[in-house]
């Protein structure tokens, strides 16, 4: 079942020059879409929308929690707030 998710990653100093997103899109099938975010040297977070098969999402943010990414729920449109 199709579904869109949101979430935040919070990332650590070693994950943040690591291309984590472009993996996530490529190897879950997934389509991402950044819609806000702070990147620094030493620790950045960014709120996605995944657009995927719902199976898919969560194996997807499963594989990003493992890695040492921290996931968070997001609710509401993050654009307004």
């Amino acid at each position: 079942m199709m579904g869109t998710q949101r979430v935040k990653f919070t990332f650590m100093t070693q994950l943040v020059k690591e291309p984590i997103i472009y993996q996530l899109g490529q190897n879950f099938n997934l389509v991402t879409n950044i819609r806000r975010a702070d990147v620094r040297e030493d620790m950045g977070w960014v709120v996605l929308e995944l657009d995927g098969d719902e199976t898919e999402i969560q194996r997807g943010l499963d594989w990003v929690s493992a890695i040492g990414v921290r996931v968070d729920p997001v609710s509401g449109d993050v654009i307004e707030g």
